[in-house]
């Protein structure tokens, strides 16, 4: 073999390893949620992960988010699982489109069966309109979920409409006025669809309390919410992430590896007679 087939050979491997090791994580994957299912007593599992938030490709920006391909085949799978099936919807993901968190989160509400979605780190914006809609909320210890007021142009509803009261209204730009009316149908929106998806297991004052808070502009829009807090405004929060399902979280790999945080396994020591 001459030095030029060595070279081929090398870029052949170096060309398939990113398809060969994709098709092993998928299959790995699948085996992790065979075991999930069966160890959960016979429940759908249904994975929503955006593990790569963020990255660049060819010097453009690459970001993951719910966005109506989710919303299809999520609703797709909801609506394929028998009646009588509970279902473990694991959600990581920044959030995303309205429109498709609250597709899949009506299709989780319209489930007959148990719905519990599990958040092993995250479920911002979107994610966690979705979790409304769900029976039961897991949560780890240190897991969160985040505000769901709406943002126009990158920027909180709830402040462009303070912006706009703040002074008189020969003062505001026209602009403002404009993003102020779009604003405030979008509060109202989003605010109706939390109480719709919550009056199935609480009373409407009870929604319509949580509604204001997740999406009135109390916090930024990434604030983190803990397990506590989510308890505290009545949600159906559970804390304790089964292991299993972290451990089906190594199985979605960052493609580009950004992050600076290394370490290595604990070497348990082995017991006697082993």
């Amino acid at each position: 073999m001459d030095f030029s087939s060595l070279i081929f050979i090398v870029f052949i491997v170096l060309a398939l390893q990113p398809l060969l090791m994709g098709r092993w994580f998928a299959v790995r994957r699948v085996q992790a949620i065979r075991a999930i299912e069966k160890a959960h007593g016979g429940t759908r599992v249904i994975t929503m992960i955006h593990r790569q938030e963020q990255r660049r490709l060819f010097g453009f920006s690459v970001a993951r988010h719910i966005d109506l391909e989710d919303a299809q085949t999520i609703i797709a799978a909801i609506k394929e699982t028998p009646d009588t099936v509970p279902i473990d919807l694991i959600l990581h993901t920044p959030g995303g489109l309205v429109l498709a968190a609250m597709q899949i989160a009506r299709a989780v509400e319209a489930h007959p069966a148990k719905v519990t979605v599990y958040v092993p780190v995250y479920a911002m914006s979107g994610g966690t309109l979705i979790a409304l809609a769900a029976d039961e909320i897991v949560l780890g210890e240190f897991s969160v979920l985040g505000p769901i007021d709406p943002q126009i142009l990158g920027l909180p509803a709830a402040s462009i409409v303070k912006a706009r009261d703040s002074k008189p209204v020969s003062d505001v730009m026209d602009l403002t006025l404009v993003l102020a009316d779009v604003s405030e149908k979008a509060l109202a929106q989003v605010k109706r669809g939390a109480v719709e998806l919550l009056t199935p297991r609480l009373d409407q004052a009870a929604a319509e309390a949580i509604a204001d808070k997740l999406a009135g502009g109390h916090w930024t829009h990434d604030y983190a919410l803990t397990a506590e807090e989510a308890k505290s405004l009545g949600l159906p929060v559970k804390v304790g992430m089964p292991i299993d399902v972290m451990e089906l979280m190594k199985l979605y790999p960052q493609p580009i590896q950004q992050s600076g945080v290394e370490f290595l396994p604990i070497d348990l020591p082995r017991r006697a007679g082993r």
